[in-house]
């Protein structure tokens, strides 16, 4: 089967700076360095290297075809990536000698995916495939509602979370994952706790305190996250969901494939970087972890 992602692509762009700039001063960097990033691109990348077959629907500028081409190089089918006159979507962080950091966001292509390109790519699309959404993209409604009805499972990353973003594909979807803070405020915007949502399917994640998995009909599970030396939490949520992603396109039992998630995560901050320095599925399994 395939796992079809309708994902961010971005450039993160982390400036070294001996302290974070004021308004109207001009500071020089000692250092940048230039990361695949986005959710999106995140999940598909952690998603092929667990082993599913990923393609990625999405857009960048002329500015990204190297980001296209990396996603490539890393397993993912990036023939449905458009590209569009518009730049690519990036970060701009700067960060200082004591790790605290200023960000810009641009969403740039990332909202300039267009309906006939989204149709296209998900006219290849079989019954039984798994369709991914977040929430940095335009079209997720119109994606969720066309995954419903060629019998799609359909999957939503509620992050950056926007309660109205998530009360919009909730009757769509197949599968929700969603962090503590996120879980309480769409309890807060939709009154129902998350055993009560109308989803198959709902994993809240607790960080460093592991993850919660909510069956419709049955007890929510728990999972313990593995104790490592955390260097670097970026892009493990990303980890996480493409992990567990993978392991329900692969047919694993849910509580598999959150366990596989949860050694891929703890490996995940355990380095610096974003989507190019995921593990992959030998990494993860023959890892030693507490």
């Amino acid at each position: 089967m395939t796992i079809w992602n309708l994902g961010s692509i971005n450039a993160d762009m982390v400036y070294a700076m001996p302290h974070l700039p004021e308004a109207g001063e001009t500071l020089a960097a000692s250092g940048l360095q230039r990361f695949l990033g986005g959710k999106g691109a995140n999940m598909s990348v952690a998603a092929a290297r667990a082993g599913s077959r990923v393609s990625h629907i999405g857009a960048v500028g002329s500015d990204g075809r190297w980001a296209r081409d990396r996603l490539t190089e890393y397993g993912v089918d990036t023939r449905h990536i458009a590209e569009v006159d518009v730049p690519t979507g990036h970060a701009i962080i700067a960060v200082d000698a004591q790790g605290e950091n200023l960000i810009v966001l641009f969403q740039g292509a990332n909202h300039a995916i267009s309906d006939d390109q989204l149709g296209q790519a998900l006219s290849s699309a079989a019954s039984g495939d798994l369709l991914v959404m977040q929430n940095e993209t335009n079209a997720q409604l119109e994606a969720a509602k066309l995954g419903r009805e060629m019998g799609l499972t359909v999957c939503y990353a509620a992050a950056p979370f926007q309660a109205e973003a998530v009360q919009a594909v909730l009757p769509y979807l197949d599968f929700l994952i969603l962090n503590e803070i996120e879980a309480e405020q769409l309890q807060q915007a939709t009154g129902l706790a998350p055993s009560d949502l109308p989803v198959e399917h709902v994993i809240v994640t607790f960080g460093s305190k592991g993850a919660r998995y909510y069956h419709q009909g049955s007890e929510p599970q728990a999972f313990q996250a593995h104790k490592v030396d955390a260097v670097d939490t970026t892009g493990a949520g990303d980890t996480f969901t493409g992990y567990v992603l993978a392991g329900m396109d692969r047919g694993m039992p849910m509580a598999q494939a959150i366990a596989q998630a949860n050694r891929a995560a703890a490996l995940m901050v355990t380095r610096h970087g974003t989507a190019d320095v995921i593990p992959d599925l030998k990494e993860v399994r023959d890892a030693q972890l507490n």
